[in-house]
């Protein structure tokens, strides 16, 4: 992008270094990664159903195995269509990221290490959430849609490999916000010699 339109963009930017109060992308995450998770655990109880029967019994609630499947599908489905807003956001962001360059972060690494690192791993976590919604489709609506199983354990041990890469993923989101202050508005506003007790009330 033209160095010009980044400085003119610059200068209307908070305390937080973006042209919003709140960084939107975090919050996206966090949703991202709510709903799939969920819908993989919503799978798991589906597959394991027959086990938890008594346990259903016992609590008096009425389960149908089904409705675990539904709401594991719409959910990974949901987590496919928010994570193309929440790298689109994530790359906006980290394009008016201000990280300083003489701080490493615990795995060792720069602030533009590990930008590089969290946008290329964000776009290979899109195309992985986004394989996975298509695994999941074609099982509910082609492979087992006569099934009551609707899911494979292949998809549900694909499914944890990718919240284990989520955590590892998300390690390094933290670390640009709480080891180089990225868009955090307190560090921004100590790294300025201001008081963030003061201005934030």
């Amino acid at each position: 992008m033209n160095a010009e339109v980044l400085d003119q963009l610059k200068t209307h930017l908070g305390a937080n270094g973006l042209p919003y109060a709140i960084p939107i992308h975090p919050n996206l995450v966090h949703l991202t990664l709510g709903l799939f998770i969920l819908g993989i655990l919503f799978d798991v109880v589906g597959v394991l159903f027959p086990l938890q029967t008594l346990v259903f019994k016992f609590l008096a609630i009425k389960a149908v195995r089904s409705n675990f499947f539904d709401v594991g599908w719409y959910n990974v489905l949901a987590s496919a269509v928010i994570t193309f807003f929440t790298v689109a956001a994530g790359f906006y962001e980290m394009m008016l990221a201000d990280a300083p360059s003489d701080v490493k972060s615990a795995w060792g690494l720069q602030p533009i290490e590990t930008m590089l690192w969290h946008g290329v791993g964000g776009v290979f976590l899109l195309t992985l959430i986004v394989g996975m919604t298509v695994w999941r489709g074609l099982q509910r609506y082609v492979w087992c849609k006569d099934e009551s199983q609707q899911v494979h354990w292949s998809y549900l041990a694909s499914g944890f490999a990718i919240m284990f890469l989520l955590y590892l993923h998300g390690t390094l989101g933290a670390q640009l916000a709480a080891e180089f202050g990225v868009h955090n508005t307190a560090d921004m506003l100590l790294r300025l010699g201001q008081n963030p007790n003061t201005l934030l009330k």
